[in-house]
């Protein structure tokens, strides 16, 4: 316990209103926790790290930690990221969204960062629903499962955003849950040492809205259900197809090298600046 009032002491502002404004049972305090966690590990002084997110429940998570933060507009934290990066390459930059967030709205604005391999460490809470705006459907809705936008079913398909993340060129891609806490932590400061666009998903849950809609049960229900359904890569390499099926794979999905993209942009400066 010690050691958790020492983090809560050293990476959270003490002058904003506590309990937060997430629901109680919100899987979100537990990303949160393993955010601080993971960045005490790598050993960033606070000053270094700039914390940006965009609109929804994880767009609350910059006002609580005492870091460098930017609150920014729904689907956009990504360019506001990059624009950062950018301007100051020695910045340790992380941005936290929603599913709805990151692949809706801001579905272009990843799928570039992603190809274009932004120095960005990206956390994605994944909880199937827009739960901060009434629960509406979200990309990664499952297809027949209720919202307060498709209250007969979901009719769309779902995005899967690791392998939307793979797809576009991510150099680290990984996976957990907010059940797997433990290696959440791990797979967090795994995702913010790769340089290059890094991918961490984080199954969670909104018993809320999209749990109490499709009559999931409470929080700890749901996380029950995130402990039956998720299998690690390892595993997940030995079993048959038919296994695997209504499964999630939990672990690091791609670790490979790309060029950086703020380095191969200071490299056309250079040789702009040579050429006059």
């Amino acid at each position: 316990m010690a050691e958790v009032t020492k983090l809560i002491h050293k990476y959270l502002r003490h002058d904003k209103k506590f309990p937060h404004v997430w629901c109680p049972g919100c899987g979100i305090g537990i990303m949160l926790g393993s955010l601080i966690r993971a960045i005490d590990e790598c050993g960033y002084n606070k000053d270094e790290i700039v914390l940006v997110s965009g609109i929804g429940c994880t767009g609350r998570m910059p006002v609580y930690v005492d870091f460098n933060t930017l609150h920014t507009t729904h689907g956009r934290a990504l360019t506001f990221a990059t624009g950062i990066k950018l301007a100051n390459p020695a910045l340790k930059v992380i941005v936290v969204m929603g599913d709805g967030d990151a692949v809706a709205i801001g579905g272009n604005h990843f799928i570039h960062a992603a190809r274009r391999n932004v120095d960005i460490s990206t956390v994605i809470l994944n909880n199937s629903v827009y739960g901060m705006t009434g629960g509406q459907y979200s990309p990664t809705t499952p297809y027949g499962m209720k919202t307060t936008t498709s209250p007969y079913s979901n009719v769309e398909q779902s995005f899967n955003i690791s392998e939307l993340a793979v797809a576009a060129g991510a150099v680290f891609v990984a996976r957990g849950t907010v059940y797997h806490a433990k290696m959440l932590d791990g797979l967090m400061e795994m995702t913010f040492k790769k340089k290059g666009f890094s991918v961490i998903e984080v199954i969670g849950h909104c018993h809320t809205q999209y749990g109490k809609l499709n009559r999931m049960g409470s929080a700890v229900e749901m996380m029950k259900w995130q402990k039956e359904h998720a299998v690690t890569v390892e595993k997940a390499a030995q079993m048959k197809d038919d296994e695997l099926k209504d499964k999630f794979r939990i672990g690091v999905l791609v670790d490979k090298e790309l060029p950086v993209f703020h380095e191969e942009y200071e490299k056309i400066r250079r040789w702009a600046k040579e050429a006059k």
